[in-house]
């Protein structure tokens, strides 16, 4: 009920684009790397590998997303923002996924398979790529509502 309440105060619609929508993203995201080491585990050689992969996961995301915007949200978006869709928020997302992707291995699907403690360091990489995703989040609210990131 509380988090009901949260939600329709106002509040809570803050707190989508600054907490929920980088939480899920960040662990989303690599949904394919938690399949390969789920079904394939000899495909992911190592956590630089696994990070890779989680990084292009974001920079996929991160392109689809942007063109999403470009092309359905704006009716005819400036060259500026079409420039800026395309470089910032891809360049955090597939930054912000390396870094969760660092974070991923086999001590994670041990963890869901079985209940084992969270591997700490999947805890404070998840954690650090939750918090760039919330960091830009608010710093791009900010710019565009200061009027530093118009792009009419």
């Amino acid at each position: 009920m509380a988090v009901i309440e949260e939600l329709s105060s106002g509040l809570g619609l803050l707190l989508l684009p600054f907490v929920a929508a980088p939480t899920i993203e960040e662990i989303l995201k690599p949904a394919g790397v938690y399949l390969l080491l789920v079904r394939w585990p000899r495909l992911v050689r190592g956590q630089l590998h696994a990070a890779l992969l989680a990084a292009l996961a974001g920079f996929s995301f991160g392109l689809l997303e942007s063109a999403a915007f470009v092309t359905v949200s704006v009716d005819e978006p400036a060259r500026a923002f079409v420039a800026y869709r395309f470089t910032a928020p891809i360049a955090m997302h597939a930054t912000a996924s390396f870094i969760a992707g660092s974070g991923i291995g086999p001590d994670l699907i041990a963890w869901a398979r079985s209940g084992s403690a969270l591997p700490r360091r999947t805890v404070w990489r998840f954690g650090a790529a939750i918090a760039l995703h919330a960091a830009y989040n608010v710093t791009a609210v900010a710019l565009a509502l200061s009027g530093a990131l118009d792009f009419g």
